[in-house]
């Protein structure tokens, strides 16, 4: 596998992926990220750079840190000069199975033989991910939170063929990002997805059911049990689509009544509802 890793590749530069480049970038690793189109990489480049600017308002950032973060980002539409010396991959795609094992082929295709693929899906299965790779040992998960400059958490997930040296290879990583780490199997929804839907369904069951407003459900488990956020406003911020994705995929795996999706969801899915990025969801978001 080579040294210590240098530089990484992050592909997607949409609502994960420009905060995954920034904290990469941040962190001192040469970074690279790619998306389809100049629009999505452009995109993402804007936020990273608004980003770290109001970490130098708030005294976050220094005004050196900001420029050598930037310093160490590239930005591509090829996908082949983002990987062709990618020692870390990090995918932030969207949450279907298909576009994440595309990924994988690009990695075979482009990718050095010794670079380690991480994906940072929030449930999907990182062993079938995997399954598809030419070096399936160097296939692991890594679930950043949203968003990843300020949530230190990162949830690292071992698929069945991950081997131990790119799990310490990962782990080190980590340490350089200044992540906090758990490390779990890979099982349906892992920990964090399992745990925070299971929550977030039975919020919506409630608001469905007339038990309470959106803002006291979410006062409750804020003020109550000290959750910096309700589960019904952090779906919003997730994305009631993305959630609705989860859901289907962890009842489809898990059985039992718990992950089935409320209808309050779906319908507000197919209302085009889909949070903050839509600006409607559980609460109305005003255009930034």
């Amino acid at each position: 596998m080579g040294g210590r890793i240098q530089k990484v590749a992050v592909l997607g530069a949409g609502t994960m992926g420009h905060g995954i480049a920034q904290v990469a970038a941040a962190s001192g690793f040469d970074t690279t990220l790619f998306d389809l189109s100049d629009a999505f990489v452009r995109g993402g480049l804007e936020r990273i750079e608004r980003n770290l600017k109001q970490g130098v308002d708030r005294g976050k950032v220094t005004e050196e840190d900001r420029a050598a973060a930037l310093a160490r980002l590239a930005t591509t539409t090829s996908a082949e000069e983002a990987l062709v010396a990618a020692d870390l991959v990090i995918e932030a795609a969207p949450e279907r199975m298909e576009i994440k094992r595309s990924l994988v082929d690009q990695a075979n295709r482009f990718a050095p033989a010794g670079t380690i693929f991480a994906t940072n899906t929030s449930s999907l299965s990182v062993t079938e991910i995997a399954s598809a790779a030419k070096t399936p040992d160097r296939v692991i998960g890594m679930h950043f939170f949203n968003p990843p400059y300020v949530l230190k958490l990162l949830e690292i997930v071992r698929a069945e063929q991950t081997s131990n040296e790119t799990l310490a290879a990962v782990r080190d990583v980590a340490a350089r990002m200044g992540r906090e780490v758990i490390v779990i199997r890979d099982s349906p929804g892992f920990a964090t997805s399992r745990l925070g839907l299971a929550l977030g369904l039975e919020a919506m069951r409630m608001l469905q059911e007339g038990v309470g407003t959106a803002e006291d459900i979410d006062r409750a488990m804020e003020l109550g049990y000290r959750h910096p956020m309700g589960p019904l406003k952090l779906t919003d911020l997730v994305g009631l689509d993305v959630r609705l994705a989860i859901a289907e995929y962890l009842h489809a795996e898990l059985g039992g009544d718990q992950f089935q999706p409320p209808q309050i969801l779906r319908k507000l899915v197919r209302a085009g509802k889909l949070g903050k990025k839509t600006g409607q969801g559980f609460y109305a978001w005003p255009s930034e």
